[in-house]
């Protein structure tokens, strides 16, 4: 039995010693863990301060082009307004004169086929043969 003893204090011996150095792995990777927590909370700071300046241009940027663009929206409303209306009173001025064109070139127009037909009847005027007597008589 005292063999077995031996042997169950070395095994116990080893397991302790496996135990301590399993602890010591684990502190010693808390200790790794730590450091390494704080280079990247460092790294992180730093690149904080780095970026902050450059962010508060971006947004400086940005707040400008937004401002831009509402300047731009509000001047191609503008001269979008401005062109409708001149098209309109474009249309209105067309519609007015075409009315007039008409009015003073349909009194020429009447005058120019009148004057047709009065030539027309003075030139046919001898060239048409006169009704005879008998078909004079049949008509009335």
């Amino acid at each position: 039995m005292e063999a077995n003893l031996a042997t169950t204090n070395l095994l116990l011996g080893i397991m302790a010693a496996v135990g301590v150095l399993e602890a010591l792995l684990l502190i010693g990777l808390g200790i790794v863990a730590f450091v390494l927590y704080r280079r990247v909370t460092e790294l992180v700071a730093d690149f904080e301060k780095r970026v902050a300046p450059t962010m508060a241009r971006v947004h400086a940027i940005l707040d400008d082009v937004k401002d831009v663009t509402a300047k731009v929206r509000e001047e191609t409303d503008r001269v979008d307004h401005a062109i409708r209306a001149t098209m309109d009173r474009v249309d209105d001025t067309a519609d007015r004169v075409r009315s007039n064109v008409r009015a003073k070139t349909s009194q020429v127009v009447g005058f120019v086929r009148g004057l047709r037909v009065v030539i027309e009847g003075i030139l046919h005027l001898g060239s048409r043969p006169q009704p005879r007597a008998d078909r004079a008589d049949k008509v009335m």
